[in-house]
C-alpha cells in the first residue's frame, strides 16, 4: 500500500507540473507587462497604429504588428487547411498500403524541419520567385511568409486529421455503402462529418502553429512595422518583433516590458485558439455519442 500511494503521488504531481508550468507562464508575463500596461494603457497599446520604440518620443502602439500576424496567420491557413485536410483524405481514403507507408512518415518529417531551415528556404527560393512572378519591389512580403508557414503547419493539420479519420468505426463506412451510398457519398456525408472534432481541432491547432511561429517570419516576412494595405506588403508579425528586439531592449525599460505585454497577447490569443479546439472537439464527440 505504501509503494501504491507513493507511486499514486508521483504520477499525481507530473499530471499537474503542467498546470504548475502554465500559471507560472501567466504570472511571468503579466507581471512583467503591467508597467506597459499602467504608464501606456491596454487600449492604447492595443490600438495605437504607431511602433517606435526607440524614438526620443516612443511609440508602442501594436496594431500594425496584430495586422500583420492575421494577414500572414490568414494566408497560412489558406494554404494548409486544403493541403494538410487533403492530404489526410487523400492517406486514408485513397491512397494504397505502399504510397501510405511512403506519404505518412514523409510528412511526418517535414514537422521535424527546424523552422529556420523553412526561413533560409524562403529568403533564397521564395521571396525570389514571387518578386519575378508578381512583378513587386521586395518578395520578403506577408504573401511569402503565408506560403512558408502553410506549408510548416501542413504536417501538423496532415497528421492530426489523419488520426482523426483512423478514429472514426468502420461499421460507420460499411453501413454507408450497404444502403446504396458511393465512395464520395460516404467520404462527404459520413466519415467527415464523423471525424470533424478532430479535423477542426487539427486545423486550429495548424494555426497556433502559424501565430506562434518566429524565425520563418522574422527571416521572409520583411521587417516592416506598418499597418500592411496588400498581401505584398512587408509585415513584421508580434512573435518576429519579440525575437528582434528582446537582445537590444534594455533590462526594465518600458520597450522591455512592451515586448513582454505582446507576449501576453500572443499567449492569450493561442491560449484562445486551444480553447476553441476543445469545446469542438467534446461537442462532436458528445453529438456522435463517443464519450466525453
Amino acid at each position: 500500500m505504501t509503494k501504491e500511494r507513493f507511486y499514486k503521488w508521483i504520477f499525481t504531481a507530473l499530471a499537474f507540473s503542467s498546470l504548475f508550468f502554465l500559471l507560472g507562464i501567466m504570472i511571468t508575463l503579466l507581471v512583467q507587462a503591467l508597467p506597459m500596461f499602467r504608464q501606456v494603457g491596454i487600449l492604447r497599446f492595443i490600438g495605437g497604429k504607431y511602433w517606435y520604440p526607440t524614438y526620443s518620443t516612443p511609440s508602442f502602439g501594436i496594431l500594425p504588428l496584430m495586422l500583420g500576424s492575421v494577414v500572414v496567420t490568414t494566408g497560412a491557413a489558406c494554404v494548409c487547411i486544403p493541403l494538410g485536410v487533403g492530404s489526410a483524405l487523400y492517406i486514408h481514403e485513397l491512397a494504397g498500403p505502399i504510397q501510405r507507408a511512403i506519404l505518412k512518415p514523409v510528412i511526418e518529417i517535414l514537422a521535424g524541419i527546424p523552422s529556420i531551415v523553412y526561413g533560409f528556404f524562403g529568403m533564397v527560393i521564395m521571396a525570389p520567385m514571387v518578386q519575378r512572378f508578381f512583378g513587386i519591389p521586395t518578395g520578403l512580403n506577408a504573401f511569402t511568409a503565408s506560403l512558408m508557414l502553410g506549408v510548416m503547419a501542413t504536417p501538423t493539420v496532415c497528421s492530426i486529421a489523419e488520426d482523426a479519420l483512423n478514429v472514426v468505426p468502420s461499421s460507420f463506412k460499411e453501413a454507408s455503402l450497404a444502403l446504396g451510398a458511393n465512395r464520395w457519398q460516404t467520404l462527404v456525408k459520413v466519415i467527415i462529418p464523423a471525424a470533424g472534432s478532430g479535423i477542426s481541432t487539427a486545423i486550429i491547432l495548424g494555426m497556433s502553429r502559424a501565430v506562434g511561429e518566429t524565425m520563418t517570419v522574422l527571416m521572409v516576412a520583411g521587417g516592416a512595422a506598418c499597418i500592411p494595405r496588400s498581401i505584398f506588403d512587408p509585415v513584421r508579425p508580434m512573435t518576429a518583433t519579440i525575437a528582434a528586439e528582446m537582445g537590444e531592449a534594455v533590462m526594465g525599460s518600458l520597450h522591455f516590458h512592451a515586448l513582454f505585454a505582446i507576449g501576453l497577447v500572443l499567449f492569450v490569443i493561442t491560449f484562445i485558439f486551444n480553447i476553441v479546439a476543445e469545446i469542438i472537439s467534446r461537442r462532436f464527440r458528445l453529438r456522435l455519442g463517443l464519450g466525453r
